[in-house]
Protein backbone atom coordinates (compact mmCIF):
# COMPACT_ATOMS: atom_id res chain seq x y z
CA UNK A 1 0.00 0.00 0.00
CA UNK A 2 1.11 3.64 -1.16
CA UNK A 3 2.11 5.73 2.02
CA UNK A 4 -0.40 8.19 2.83
CA UNK A 5 -3.33 6.10 1.70
CA UNK A 6 -5.98 5.04 3.56
CA UNK A 7 -7.21 1.08 3.33
CA UNK A 8 -10.89 0.97 3.85
CA UNK A 9 -10.94 -3.17 3.42
CA UNK A 10 -9.96 -3.20 7.81
CA UNK A 11 -13.09 -0.85 8.17
CA UNK A 12 -15.76 -3.93 6.33
CA UNK A 13 -17.51 -6.37 8.75
CA UNK A 14 -17.57 -9.07 6.83
CA UNK A 15 -18.83 -12.16 8.57
CA UNK A 16 -20.15 -15.78 7.59
CA UNK A 17 -23.77 -16.58 7.67
CA UNK A 18 -26.06 -19.34 6.64
CA UNK A 19 -29.17 -18.66 3.89
CA UNK A 20 -32.12 -19.73 5.33
CA UNK A 21 -34.76 -18.50 2.95
CA UNK A 22 -34.57 -17.81 -0.65
CA UNK A 23 -37.53 -16.51 -2.81
CA UNK A 24 -37.65 -15.20 -6.23
CA UNK A 25 -37.41 -11.07 -6.63
CA UNK A 26 -40.66 -10.80 -8.43
CA UNK A 27 -40.23 -7.04 -9.06
CA UNK A 28 -36.51 -6.99 -10.11
CA UNK A 29 -35.62 -5.62 -13.09
CA UNK A 30 -32.57 -8.04 -13.11
CA UNK A 31 -33.66 -11.70 -12.41
CA UNK A 32 -32.49 -12.27 -8.44
CA UNK A 33 -33.24 -14.06 -4.99
CA UNK A 34 -34.70 -12.71 -2.10
CA UNK A 35 -32.20 -13.41 0.80
CA UNK A 36 -32.58 -14.16 4.77
CA UNK A 37 -29.32 -14.37 5.93
CA UNK A 38 -28.41 -15.87 9.65
CA UNK A 39 -25.47 -14.28 11.07
CA UNK A 40 -25.58 -16.06 14.32
CA UNK A 41 -27.43 -15.54 17.94
CA UNK A 42 -25.19 -12.21 18.05
CA UNK A 43 -26.13 -10.01 14.73
CA UNK A 44 -29.53 -11.82 14.04
CA UNK A 45 -31.13 -12.60 10.54
CA UNK A 46 -30.23 -10.00 7.55
CA UNK A 47 -32.01 -9.87 4.30
CA UNK A 48 -30.41 -8.67 0.53
CA UNK A 49 -31.25 -9.10 -2.49
CA UNK A 50 -28.62 -11.68 -4.92
CA UNK A 51 -28.39 -11.94 -8.76
CA UNK A 52 -27.60 -15.24 -8.21
CA UNK A 53 -29.65 -16.87 -10.29
CA UNK A 54 -27.25 -19.26 -11.75
CA UNK A 55 -28.09 -21.13 -8.54
CA UNK A 56 -31.11 -23.06 -8.03
CA UNK A 57 -33.57 -22.45 -5.06
CA UNK A 58 -32.55 -25.25 -3.50
CA UNK A 59 -29.03 -25.01 -3.86
CA UNK A 60 -29.01 -22.06 -1.67
CA UNK A 61 -30.94 -22.95 1.41
CA UNK A 62 -28.82 -23.62 4.40
CA UNK A 63 -25.51 -22.37 2.17
CA UNK A 64 -22.70 -20.71 3.84
CA UNK A 65 -22.01 -17.50 2.19
CA UNK A 66 -19.48 -14.53 2.91
CA UNK A 67 -21.10 -10.82 3.42
CA UNK A 68 -20.47 -7.37 4.20
CA UNK A 69 -22.65 -6.28 6.83
CA UNK A 70 -21.97 -2.57 7.54
CA UNK A 71 -22.08 -0.67 4.06
CA UNK A 72 -25.94 0.82 5.05
CA UNK A 73 -29.49 -0.02 3.98
CA UNK A 74 -30.12 -0.26 0.02
CA UNK A 75 -33.70 0.38 -1.05
CA UNK A 76 -34.13 -1.98 -4.32
CA UNK A 77 -37.48 -1.14 -5.58
CA UNK A 78 -39.96 -2.19 -3.01
CA UNK A 79 -36.81 -4.54 -0.33
CA UNK A 80 -34.66 -3.03 1.34
CA UNK A 81 -31.50 -4.98 1.44
CA UNK A 82 -29.26 -5.06 4.57
CA UNK A 83 -25.99 -6.70 3.43
CA UNK A 84 -23.87 -7.67 0.83
CA UNK A 85 -23.40 -10.72 -0.40
CA UNK A 86 -19.91 -11.52 -1.68
CA UNK A 87 -18.80 -13.72 -5.12
CA UNK A 88 -16.72 -14.03 -8.13
CA UNK A 89 -18.20 -13.18 -11.17
CA UNK A 90 -17.09 -15.83 -14.28
CA UNK A 91 -17.16 -14.81 -17.70
CA UNK A 92 -20.28 -15.66 -18.54
CA UNK A 93 -21.69 -13.40 -16.01
CA UNK A 94 -22.53 -16.50 -12.99
CA UNK A 95 -21.65 -15.35 -10.01
CA UNK A 96 -19.97 -18.05 -7.81
CA UNK A 97 -20.63 -17.54 -3.91
CA UNK A 98 -17.59 -16.96 -1.63
CA UNK A 99 -18.28 -19.70 0.81
CA UNK A 100 -15.88 -20.32 3.89
CA UNK A 101 -14.93 -23.45 5.54
CA UNK A 102 -17.42 -25.51 6.69
CA UNK A 103 -16.09 -25.63 10.58
CA UNK A 104 -16.61 -21.61 10.33
CA UNK A 105 -19.57 -20.51 12.72
CA UNK A 106 -22.28 -18.14 11.92
CA UNK A 107 -21.13 -14.49 12.49
CA UNK A 108 -17.29 -15.25 12.53
CA UNK A 109 -15.48 -12.70 11.52
CA UNK A 110 -13.86 -12.65 7.76
CA UNK A 111 -10.35 -10.54 7.89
Amino acid sequence: MESGKSNNFFELDIRVGKIIKVEIFEEAIKPAYKLNIDFGENIGIKKTSAQITNYEISELYEKLCIAVLNLGNKQIGPFISECLVLGSICENGDVLLLQPSNKAKLGDKVS
